[in-house]
């Protein structure tokens, strides 16, 4: 005959304890100002680009990185619902999608590169507790990848604006009916698509928007090879406009 004790029973902690930690994963308007966030110069010009790029719909996320002059040089869009929005389950999937597109920069001893934050999603565009989730992942998100907290951004039915800031305008903003988001890959936490863009150097002329660098792969093939007057073989090598 043995004798033992029984393991205890893993219980979930209480339904108030794990509310308030939630509610402490968030970032009220206040908070969020005092925070030492970068104004954007031109917010229309950064988010107007956004939108047409990822096109979000309702629930659609888009996390997008700024170099120095305010050009994106990657981004990513992502679908989130959730009924109890916390902010340490947005930390995690910001940072992986800016994993997936961008190299982190820790190894410098200040940030040069700016992360902001586009939620498309429906009802007024007052501060809500997913805004204030998304702000606190998005701020820790930026710290553990080394890049500088940005602004969020809303995109509601009425019109889009910069939280914290007051500054806004009716064009872009969210559709009126939800529409399926193209997916690139897909991912638990739902739909993704991420796009990588390479920013025009300063002393380059940009001839053409960002999105049609994007969409325009350059493709290279050879036709079949002709001979000359010689009798060699002459390759062509044609190389598809940007």
């Amino acid at each position: 005959m043995t004798f033992g004790f029984a393991p205890p029973q893993q219980m979930p902690p209480p339904a108030s304890t794990d509310s308030a930690a939630r509610l402490g994963r968030m970032l009220e308007p206040a908070e969020w100002a005092s925070a030492g966030i970068p104004l954007l110069r031109n917010p229309r010009e950064v988010v107007a680009g956004l939108h047409d790029r990822h096109r979000p719909v309702p629930s659609t996320a888009i996390v997008a990185v700024l170099d120095t002059h305010e050009r994106v040089t990657a981004s990513a869009s992502f679908t989130e619902l959730t009924a109890a929005p916390d902010g340490w389950e947005f930390r995690n999937v910001l940072l992986a999608h800016l994993r997936r597109v961008i190299p982190h920069d820790l190894r410098l001893r200040a940030p040069v590169r700016t992360a902001v934050l586009l939620y498309c999603r429906e009802g007024e565009p007052r501060w809500t507790e997913t805004d204030g989730a998304w702000m606190w992942g998005l701020r820790d998100a930026c710290t553990l990848h080394g890049l500088r907290c940005g602004a969020y951004i809303t995109l509601t039915p009425d019109r889009w604006q910069v939280l914290g800031e007051g500054r806004g305008g009716r064009r872009p903003k969210s559709p009126s009916v939800a529409k399926p988001v193209t997916a690139s890959r897909r991912t638990g936490a739902g739909h993704m698509e991420t796009h990588r863009t390479t920013a025009a150097r300063p002393d380059s002329p940009r001839t053409e928007s960002p999105r049609t660098a994007a969409a325009v792969p350059v493709t290279q093939h050879r036709s079949a090879p002709r001979r000359t007057g010689g009798g060699a073989p002459e390759a062509h090598r044609h190389t598809a406009a940007r």
